[in-house]
């Protein structure tokens, strides 16, 4: 919270933006990396690397939903294996569902509250209300880790919402590699950012204040109803060949999910600008301006380091951002 309120006043300066474009050559260097990781485990197969490619087309190219995308892979994957297979062992103990319905009932309460308190207060139709409903939604859907979800929120935020632009995305994006906790707290700088936009019977600061909060909390919240209702079951669950086939199948989106996420994030660290052009039914992206090359060598580098190297990333990661500024003093940047 503290780190948003200070890029709402700082971010802005020449310098802060130098450190930052610093940061992002580096966090593209650690998306890269991430995808391979989750790539060389997910894509086992030509079913894989078919989800895979349709699930970044679908993204990339026709701006399709992410929450369709990840339902549509785990779908096929449920049609498509065998349901025959029975899971060696015995199978453990059934738990009670009417205990796991209750503890559903109560952490969807608590989930929902605030937000049915907060539009009791401004209205359904107030774009605070909006910001909490966008957050619970993906809280419901979020498969396949912070990097995935990220994809989902960059292309709200930026292209549907409106609530930050492109830079503003690749500084939470750095601010999140930066910092102590879950990778997915940059949903709270999203928050906070588009809180202080938002009018309403509040400050700016106030709006950040209350945005970074909605956000964090339907965000946050629904992971103990999932916990306390599903967890009892999962060991049952997970022996049902269809419904690994259809996890393995929401896996390997991910792959595409996370590719899609990349290639945007790369085209706005390495371009100076870039557009959304409809072409039919496609979204086709343009870059303009000229090609940042610093960027590029400090990306590249921060990859060999990452992957080449014992270096670890707080320091992979004060390099790209001492580099960024050497840049900008340099007048090279």
């Amino acid at each position: 919270a503290a780190l948003a309120a200070l890029y709402l006043q700082f971010g802005r300066l020449a310098a802060v933006q130098a450190l930052f474009g610093g940061l992002q050559a580096v966090v593209l260097a650690i998306v890269a990396q991430a995808l391979g990781r989750v790539a060389s485990r997910a894509l086992a197969g030509p079913k894989a690397w078919a989800l895979a490619a349709a699930a970044f087309t679908a993204l990339f190219l026709f701006d399709a939903p992410f929450p369709a995308v990840v339902l549509a892979a785990g779908a096929v994957g449920w049609w498509t294996t065998k349901r025959d297979v029975a899971a060696p062992g015995a199978p453990p103990p059934a738990a009670s569902w009417r205990a796991s319905a209750r503890q559903a009932l109560l952490w969807g309460a608590i989930w929902v509250l605030p937000l049915a308190l907060l539009a009791l207060w401004v209205g359904a139709a107030h774009p605070m209300v909006a910001l909490g409903t966008f957050f619970a939604r993906l809280a419901a859907v979020s498969f396949g880790g912070a990097y995935a979800a990220m994809a989902y929120v960059a292309q709200a935020a930026v292209t549907t919402h409106h609530w930050l632009s492109p830079p503003e995305m690749l500084d939470g994006l750095g601010l999140a590699e930066t910092t102590p906790g879950p990778l997915v707290l940059v949903f709270q700088f999203v928050g906070g950012l588009a809180g202080a936009r938002i009018d309403g019977p509040w400050s700016a600061g106030g709006g950040a204040a209350l945005g970074m909060a909605v956000v964090v909390w339907v965000t946050f919240a629904p992971s103990f109803m999932w916990i306390f209702a599903l967890a009892p079951h999962l060991e049952r669950l997970t022996r049902r060949p269809a419904l690994g086939g259809a996890l393995a199948a929401i896996t390997a989106a991910v792959v595409g999910v996370m590719a899609n996420l990349g290639l945007w994030f790369a085209l706005h660290v390495l371009f100076a600008s870039v557009t959304a052009t409809p072409f039919g039914p496609l979204r086709i992206w343009l870059p303009g301006g000229a090609f940042n090359w610093p960027a590029a060598g400090m990306s590249a580098a921060a990859f060999v380091l990452l992957t080449g190297t014992n270096a670890g990333l707080g320091i992979v990661l004060v390099l790209g951002a001492s580099a960024g500024l050497a840049l900008h003093y340099l007048n090279l940047g």
